[in-house]
């Protein structure tokens, strides 16, 4: 379970120095330090409950999302989480792993999120649509379409039989807001696909 620092020494009120005891129990493993001021009661929660209490308000995106809904082939060992208006990335280093937060523009921020349950815990994650988009948002600008399919199927190794089966609709939609060279490209590529499934 999360704890903030302050609900730890409320808990432990009764002791004569409640941060002597906290930095005990960090050291006997008890609970476990994720941050100055965060600390978690269980060692083995997996990181992805943890994500949005390190740094918020996020979602996880980018590529850990793209890998978790299947559209890239490698495991992604970090959580990768979209902020925005925080102007720059933010890098966590814990004991459940390895966190990075970056902006999304803050029009699509709240836009194709999916709240994932856990047993009693949840998370918030993008849908493969919105990772698609957030991950093209921080990428540098492609010259061409060309150059855009190069990217997503060649460096990226995004599957390209998932993309199209995604909802085209709403990766049309989601690229639309954006206002950036790979979406407005993004856009071209879907007409062009849609094209190609009408005429078979």
């Amino acid at each position: 379970m999360l704890k903030t620092h302050l609900v730890l020494v409320d808990e432990l009120k009764d002791y004569a120095n409640p941060a002597a005891k906290i930095a005990r129990m960090v050291k006997a493993g008890e609970i476990v330090r994720i941050k100055q001021g965060l600390y978690e009661t269980d060692p083995q929660t997996d990181g992805i409950l943890l994500a949005e209490a390190i740094y918020g308000p996020s979602y996880l995106s980018f590529e850990f999302a793209l890998s978790y809904h299947g559209l890239i082939p490698e495991a992604v060992y970090q959580y990768t989480s979209a902020t925005f208006e925080k102007k720059r990335t933010k890098l966590f280093e814990t004991p459940f792993g390895v966190f990075s937060y970056r902006d999304v523009p803050s029009l699509v921020f709240p836009l194709g999120v999916q709240l994932i349950l856990r047993g009693d815990n949840s998370f918030r994650l993008a849908t493969p649509e919105k990772a698609l988009c957030d991950e093209l948002y921080k990428l540098s600008p492609c010259a061409n379409r060309a150059e855009l399919e190069q990217l997503l199927f060649d460096n990226l190794r995004i599957d390209k039989e998932a993309v199209l089966s995604l909802n085209l609709n709403e990766l049309n939609d989601l690229a639309s807001l954006y206002q950036s060279k790979n979406h407005k490209l993004l856009k071209t590529w879907i007409r062009r696909a849609r094209h190609n499934q009408a005429s078979k």
